[in-house]
């Protein structure tokens, strides 16, 4: 008799919640540490600090309010489970970011540094988020559904919407620091494009 195909195993709710508490409080670091090199990253994240940097706002509030739009696609494209996690995953890293400074200071980190813990601390948290499926909104959710529905790679993704926002961090950064935060994004999205691997990881 012929072997029947098992269906892959599933997270628990408990394991959820820990993906997504992990992956929000890795990410928020990275963004700690990009804000104390006085760097940026891609995708709505990068939008966010640019904004942040230029008017004063607080970074979690811009990147709150910049993921709202994108949560009709995720809904319609990839499912409530989706969705919901991704919310909350936004909520989460939202606030974090509000209260790691205050328990956590980074007094001095050299840019080249603070872009590449930056982007193995975001890559790390973010498949942490994939795995759990989750994302951070924005590019995400796009990267995220063209991942499973036309198999181009989630990092790659990313990398041309990064290029896009390193073009506008151009008009109010200096072209030194806009090239550290480019070796970070590369590095986050390197991280991402060589371990989030469907076939690799059959939990669900």
């Amino acid at each position: 008799m012929a072997n029947r195909p098992q269906t892959p195993p599933r997270h628990s709710l408990a394991e959820d919640a820990q993906g997504l508490f992990v992956g929000t409080l890795l990410v928020a670091l990275s963004v700690q540490l990009l804000q104390s090199a006085g760097l940026t990253t891609g995708q709505i994240a990068g939008l966010s600090l640019v904004a942040s940097y230029a008017s004063g706002l607080s970074f979690g509030l811009i990147f709150f309010a910049l993921n709202l739009p994108f949560y009709w696609l995720a809904l319609r494209r990839v499912g409530w489970a989706f969705t919901v996690k991704t919310f909350s995953a936004v909520g989460l890293l939202s606030l974090f970011t509000e209260i790691l400074p205050k328990v956590l200071q980074l007094e001095t980190v050299h840019p080249l540094v603070g872009a590449i813990l930056a982007g193995v601390t975001a890559g790390a948290g973010l498949l942490a988020l994939f795995r759990h499926g989750a994302s951070l909104g924005g590019v995400g959710i796009v990267a995220f559904w063209l991942q499973d529905t036309r198999g181009i790679k989630a990092g790659w993704v990313q990398l041309g919407f990064d290029a896009v926002v390193f073009a506008l961090a151009l008009a109010v950064m200096a072209p030194m620091t806009v090239l550290y935060s480019l070796i970070g994004a590369a590095v986050l999205n390197i991280i991402i494009a060589t371990n989030h691997r469907r076939d690799r990881y059959i939990v669900r």
